[in-house]
């Protein structure tokens, strides 16, 4: 007789290749089941601190205002663009993608004057466009997009950030898909404001946002005339949590805390460059297998995010039905496109610890099969033959 009581939690086992959340790392399953203690115990307050200080080794930053948002990466966002803006303010976002997209209309509900720069999904922004719209505008803020999820194209900010700041504006950066994936230099290049997630390539469920703020970013919002929209995300009273004040704010999540220090001890443990170097390793690896069976990227040469990788669906298949025989017969799962490239793509993660050789190879055989199912031509085993040749030279 049922009692009418739902089954355990028992999920199945999953291969995470789509654009988040990717595979995570056992280690911070095991800490995140750690005794829970208080959210202003002397043990806690020492993993916050302890947090901090890796997170400003993993953004390469001094910025005393380095913390873990109680939130996932949207929140991130929310936090940089609700402190930083005040109604009224000029905010310029460029947009080549849905994250941008965001951006923006983040920004109107706190009462920006959005001037919206856009570009094509997949295509990025140069620097000329920027200083010219910054010239004429004079924002206070700008808002970009480092590694646009939803298109796989890495955007370049470090000169960007520099013609921002010629003309007294400052720079907000999303780092959602690229922290830990790929060179993020907070401090080389000058950011104001970084905002990411757990979820992609630290390796950690999704739950929380890290975001660090420069010392331009901090005088901005000590200047504030009004209150920041949101009382959750408010920097400056955050910001005595986790400061030496300890005042309290919000019960933080704890054991999401947990679980974020441990992905950034795996993280500083294989070292930043050894990091950065396998995800372009293995992105490379994949890169050459789908060429060898006849696809190719969405993004140009060069300005392709390792870790996020955006493959044009071929003639003839079926982008739903192709997903479908990944995750039933394989237990993979990818992505697919959004906004106008919806139904012309597929988003294949390669983050964190799913940034694997044997990802890279299970998944090429795998799709082999759907597109041989579906009767498409590709040269049989041509795309792990590939992705082997380019293992053995890398």
């Amino acid at each position: 007789m049922s009692t009418g009581i739902p089954a355990p939690v028992a999920p199945p086992r999953r291969i995470l290749m789509g654009p988040g959340p990717s595979d995570i790392h056992p280690r911070v399953l095991l800490a995140m089941a750690a005794q829970t203690v208080g959210h202003l115990d002397p043990y806690f307050l020492r993993i916050m601190d302890e947090t901090q200080g890796m997170l400003r080794q993993v953004f390469r930053t001094q910025n005393k205002l380095t913390l873990a948002v109680s939130g996932t990466g949207s929140a991130g966002m929310e936090t940089v663009v609700a402190n930083l803006i005040e109604p009224g303010d000029k905010m310029i976002v460029c947009v080549n993608g849905v994250f941008g997209g965001r951006m923006a209309d983040v920004a109107a509900r706190c009462g920006a004057v959005v001037i919206q720069l856009d570009r094509p999904f997949g295509e990025i922004f140069t620097t000329e466009e920027i200083e010219k719209a910054v010239k004429e505008h004079r924002p206070k803020v700008v808002g970009i997009v480092n590694a646009e999820t939803s298109t796989g194209a890495s955007q370049p900010v470090e000169d960007i950030a520099r013609v921002c700041h010629e003309n007294g504006a400052l720079i907000a950066v999303d780092c959602v898909t690229s922290l830990g994936g790929q060179p993020v230099e907070v401090d080389a290049w000058q950011l104001d404001a970084v905002y990411s997630g757990t979820q992609k390539c630290l390796s950690c469920p999704p739950g929380l946002a890290p975001v660090t703020f420069s010392d331009r970013a901090v005088a901005a919002i000590d200047a504030r005339k009004t209150k920041v929209q949101s009382w959750y995300l408010d920097m400056q009273m955050v910001k005595d949590y986790w400061g030496s004040n300890r005042a309290y704010h919000h019960t933080a999540p704890i054991n999401m805390n947990y679980g974020l220090h441990e992905a950034l001890r795996i993280v500083l443990e294989e070292g930043l460059e050894a990091r950065f170097a396998r995800h372009t390793r293995n992105h490379l690896a994949l890169k050459a297998g789908i060429n060898a069976m006849g696809l190719e990227y969405a993004v140009k040469e060069g300005q392709q995010l390792p870790m996020l990788n955006a493959v044009r669906i071929p003639a003839g298949a079926d982008d739903a039905a192709v997903r479908k025989q990944l995750l039933n017969e394989f237990g993979i799962e990818i992505g697919g496109g959004l906004g106008p490239m919806k139904g012309k793509t597929w988003r294949i993660g390669l983050m964190g610890s799913g940034s694997s050789a044997a990802n890279v190879l299970v998944f090429l055989a795998a799709l082999e099969k759907c597109l041989l199912d579906q009767g498409l031509k590709t040269p049989p085993g041509a795309g792990v033959a590939a992705a082997n040749a380019a293992f053995r030279q890398s």
